[in-house]
């Protein structure tokens, strides 16, 4: 009998236990703790202020968090693999300016070659960073607070005072950041598809498999065979083109562009990635948190002002959640490493 009531309660315990199984992984997710707070801050938001949500409330949302979330995945190319690019702003800046004066001299230029050139112009001032960090090995926090202070220099001596406003830009140019497409701004919409791109680059294909490689353990990354100077070349030219296309959006979207254009943003980035899940530490991480993260910050940002809290709380939230974000994962890399030798001591 007692066999025959156990063989009748079996069944409906493994759904439960089959239901915990398939959720596991998704639990896991190091973005999902971002969602999470994503949608609350959202909802919360829009319990105080409705017009939050309204349909220009959620342009105006995607459209400051677009540069951010371009930056974001570039940054995080670097941090997965124990770098960083201090100098993303100054980039930007310089690319920005130089889409204005490309546009003061040649009115009629096709607005894909602006594009083109952007990029490219990002490409260059990317691979100073990474040859000076690949070759001269200098760590690339010191290069790339020199090229920090080097790039904005140029970009002071470019400029001066001048500046270029969105009149002296086609209109078509300042429409990708009005037009939507399906409700979403065009800018957006670019955003998107470099997110999805990069992140099928960087979990689909051995070169982009090979960065969480050297973040993890640059040495045996070495012994295994992996180019590790070349791969962190190509991911601080990667960062260059995202960070000139970033410049290019950044002038389309804003209405003016001058010496000091991206001036501080290269902190916003990183604490994007880091809050998105990028171990700071390097190996782990998805682009994917990394746009998330973007989304994030520009949101509490938002939502702050929607809701009338000074300004020095929004910085001060912002600094809490990258504090957290790095105690947290440096505690879950501690009891990973625990289980890790526990286990090697159990084989023994």
């Amino acid at each position: 009998m007692n066999s025959a009531l156990e063989s009748r309660k079996s069944p409906n315990k493994q759904p439960s236990s089959r239901g915990w199984t398939a959720a596991a992984p998704v639990l896991r997710l190091r973005e999902l703790p971002v969602f999470i707070a994503l949608s609350v801050l959202v909802i919360v938001t829009y319990l105080i202020n409705p017009l939050f949500l309204s349909a220009q409330g959620v342009k105006d949302l995607l459209l400051n968090a677009t540069i951010v979330m371009i930056l974001a995945v570039g940054q995080t190319l670097l941090i997965i693999t124990r770098n960083i690019d201090l100098s993303v702003g100054s980039i930007l800046g310089l690319v920005a300016f130089g889409t204005g004066s490309i546009f003061a001299a040649m009115p009629d230029i096709p607005i894909i070659a602006v594009f083109v050139i952007g990029m490219a112009f990002g490409v260059v001032l990317g691979a100073v960073n990474g040859i000076l960090v690949t070759v001269a090995k200098v760590p690339a926090l010191v290069i790339t607070l020199g090229t920090l202070y080097v790039f904005r220099g140029l970009n002071n001596a470019w400029a001066g005072g001048k500046q270029y406003f969105a009149g002296d830009r086609p209109d078509a140019f300042g429409a990708l950041s009005v037009d939507t497409f399906l409700g979403f701004p065009i800018i957006t919409l670019v955003a998107v598809v470099v997110v999805i791109a990069v992140a099928l680059y960087m979990s689909g294909t051995r070169p982009g498999r090979d960065l969480y490689a050297i973040g993890s353990d640059p040495d045996a990354a070495t012994a295994f065979g992996i180019k590790v100077s070349k791969r962190v070349l190509l991911a601080f030219l990667a960062n260059g083109a995202l960070a000139g296309l970033a410049g290019v959006l950044y002038a389309s979207r804003f209405n003016s562009v001058g010496a000091t254009t991206g001036t501080g943003m290269e902190l916003t980035v990183i604490a994007a990635a880091v809050v998105g899940g990028v171990a700071i530490f390097g190996g782990s991480g998805s682009v994917t948190g990394a746009a998330l993260g973007a989304l994030l910050l520009t949101t509490i940002t938002s939502s702050l002002t929607a809701v009338r809290v000074d300004k020095f709380w929004q910085q001060a939230i912002v600094g809490i959640l990258i504090l957290a974000a790095i105690i947290i994962d440096r505690v879950a890399s501690l009891r990973t490493a625990k289980k890790l030798r526990i286990s090697e001591a159990r084989n023994v």
